[in-house]
């Protein structure tokens, strides 16, 4: 919402009428410019997240984080295929 810093009036009719005009007037759609930018520097963090995280452990403790991960996953299956 574009607005100048001039104060408004004071007169009720006369701010009824500057209040319905700022909240009617066309604006400028930014939220697809600002929700791409962020979204594509989301996805730029996140394809060197997982790489950089396995290059710091160490090989037993990236076993552990597959097996824990093995382990929940399978857990639900298991519940779902009881009778």
């Amino acid at each position: 919402m574009k607005r100048s810093s001039k104060k408004l009036p004071s007169d009720p009719n006369q701010l009824a009428a500057e209040i319905m005009r700022l909240s009617t007037e066309d604006q400028p759609d930014q939220t697809k410019s600002v929700t791409s930018y962020l979204s594509a520097i989301g996805r730029k963090g996140g394809l060197k997240g997982g790489k950089a995280r396995a290059r710091k452990l160490k090989p037993e403790r990236r076993q552990a984080i597959a097996i824990d991960a093995a382990k929940k996953r399978w857990k639900d299956h298991a519940k779902k295929s009881l009778p």
